[in-house]
């Protein structure tokens, strides 16, 4: 039996993760209760695929349900961007179209989608900043509280959190010391709870892992905003209202009569409205099945042709 030498003549190795060839393979995966005598394998690799008949891991497994949905802070921005837009401008061009002409029906109702979008782009953008500031200021806050409590403080807090949803007071008690070793730089006694103990304690400057990004996470609700966030939020709150408040005023670029053009313009938002709808509950997952996706479209109708009514009615008074 031969055996592959290296330069050195020293057997050759594969790398991890690799063949005999340098082909990148798969990780092994390990039965649920295998063990690898005194250093057992690490969780990820474990799986029951070995136990099933068909060979296959549960993650594998879809449900009759496989949509991909969209981030909900995208579909946020989305929905606030066009819903703006398509109320905002048609009820400004249904006010504008009793004087008859589509010409200026156009011209103030583009100048009023131009500034709309920039001024929905800038608040969806200082909307965001403020929300990663007031992040980052808990998030100071919050490190500082964690380095001067006593370790049954943080177990409270802990438990407060774990606690509801039925985890109990020891399993609360260890994953408050495993958040808190890892944060902390020096350890910290569990039955030590002398002042002088708790501030000499310095944290490591992690902002992803241990007991503060915790507390902040499930206790508070709160993320970090990523600064691409930002310019993100911006630009589909701006572009949302741009393209929704553009559907309104397509009739009046080929009709000249504003009246007339205004009979299209309700009929093209009553039907861009419905499609929103109907889209808006596919990606969100909040529709099951063609009563779902109905329900969806009929109630975005129903709101934002209230809402637009109403904005034309107000017009329609300043009018008389």
């Amino acid at each position: 039996m031969s055996t592959e030498q290296g330069s050195n003549g020293a057997p050759a190795v594969p790398l991890p993760g690799r063949d005999s060839n340098g082909i990148k393979s798969k990780p092994p995966v390990w039965p649920l209760a295998a063990t690898d005598g005194a250093l057992p394998p690490p969780l990820p690799a474990k799986c029951d695929k070995h136990g099933r008949q068909d060979g296959r891991c549960c993650k594998e497994l879809k449900d009759d349900d496989d949509r991909t949905l969209i981030d909900p802070d995208i579909v946020r921005d989305v929905v606030i961007g066009l819903s703006d837009g398509l109320t905002v401008p048609f009820a400004l061009t249904a006010g504008l179209s009793s004087l008859g002409e589509s010409k200026l029906v156009v011209l103030g109702g583009v100048a009023e989608l131009i500034a709309g979008a920039i001024s929905m782009g800038i608040g969806g953008f200082l909307a965001s900043q403020a929300e990663r500031d007031h992040y980052r200021f808990l998030r100071r806050h919050t490190a500082s509280r964690v380095s001067r409590s006593c370790v049954g403080e943080m177990e409270r807090e802990v438990h407060a959190v774990l606690g509801p949803v039925g985890v109990d007071e020891q399993t609360s008690q260890a994953v408050t010391k495993c958040l808190r070793d890892v944060e902390v730089s020096s350890g910290i006694d569990s039955g030590s709870s002398s002042a002088s103990d708790e501030e000499s304690v310095s944290l490591r400057w992690k902002e992803e892992v241990g007991l503060t990004p915790f507390l902040l996470k499930f206790g508070e609700g709160m993320e970090e905003v990523p600064t691409r966030r930002l310019y993100i939020s911006a630009f589909t709150i701006g572009m949302g209202y741009l393209i929704g408040g553009i559907i309104p005023l397509i009739p009046y670029f080929f009709i000249p009569r504003a009246h007339v053009a205004l009979l299209y313009s309700c009929l093209l938002t009553g039907l861009v409205l419905l499609v929103f709808g109907a889209v808006k509950a596919r990606v969100t997952g909040a529709g099951q099945g063609a009563a779902g996706y109905i329900w969806g479209a009929i109630s975005t109708l129903l709101v934002g042709g209230a809402a637009a009514a109403a904005a034309y009615g107000i017009v329609a008074a300043l009018e008389t």
